[in-house]
């Protein structure tokens, strides 16, 4: 190998895959090794974190992916994807274009409820209690947003996958696979916001909590939050965009050409 082969080869040297003639390795363990033995969810992990999960752990990864990966064409994220597959573009631009709305306003409230959760446990190391770190912490996020992260859903009073998720995690805890903290912080926020809003609609955890909650305990940071939820909710982009090329549409726009209004409003008008 000449000098300036070995100076590619350091630039794009990785822990992540080595790739030879005849030989490709996924944290230096052959991928033959890993076909037909090793789980999906399992090689997430493996890749992200460079050594294999126990089962529990894998299970309640597993969980939280389950729990992502689609809510409906109500979603800005699926409803572009869907569009999008009506555009000539192909499925993997599709697939793309959903995943691309996934910001922070859309996508983004798990990594930023690890991140309040991580502030929340800091504060109890430093000797607060649950409900006084998770009050100050919680005071210092509505100073900047009037949302929480993680709690509250606009579609669902009670978000039909809190139950379950958490569930596990305490589970989870019981046999000591995880040590409960991030939990203990999540349920703090919960019942500090149903204790503000006695007798109004309550702000219960929702899937981007729960997950978060998952995420923080199984050792993920918070940007990995964020990517996990990308790769779970790209499952149901990839199949609503799939549904639509099969329905015969072309250029599908926000609404039915059947009801669009025969001249748009000007922005005076609205």
């Amino acid at each position: 190998m000449t000098a300036s082969q070995d100076e590619a080869a350091l630039w794009w040297a990785t822990a992540v895959s080595h790739i030879e003639p005849g030989s490709i390795e996924l944290r230096d363990r052959p991928v033959q090794e890993l076909i037909g033995t090793t789980g999906l969810v399992d090689v997430i992990w493996l890749l992200l974190r460079g050594d294999l999960p126990t089962p529990r752990q894998s299970a309640l990864l597993e969980a939280a992916l389950v729990a992502g990966v689609d809510h409906g064409p109500q979603a800005p994220s699926i409803a572009a994807a869907r569009m999008a597959a009506t555009c000539g573009v192909g499925l993997n631009n599709a697939v793309a274009t959903g995943v691309n709305l996934l910001g922070d306003s859309h996508g983004g409230a798990g990594q930023q409820c690890v991140e309040m959760l991580d502030d929340i446990r800091a504060r109890h190391d430093a000797g607060a209690h649950w409900p006084d770190a998770a009050r100050e912490v919680t005071a210092d996020w509505q100073s900047r947003s009037r949302y929480l992260p993680g709690f509250g859903h606009r579609f669902h009073p009670v978000d039909p996958r809190r139950d379950p998720l958490l569930d596990l995690v305490h589970e989870a805890v019981a046999d000591g696979v995880v040590k409960g903290e991030f939990l203990q912080a999540a349920l703090a926020v919960e019942e500090l916001l149903r204790l503000r809003r006695a007798g109004a609609r309550p702000v219960p955890m929702n899937i981007d909590g729960a997950t978060a909650v998952i995420y923080a305990e199984l050792g993920f940071p918070a940007p990995l939050a964020r990517g996990l939820f990308v790769l779970s909710r790209s499952v149901g982009v990839l199949a609503h965009a799939w549904e639509e090329t099969g329905q015969g549409r072309r250029n599908k726009g926000p609404i039915p050409r059947s009801i669009m209004p025969a001249r748009l409003p000007a922005s005076e008008d609205i």
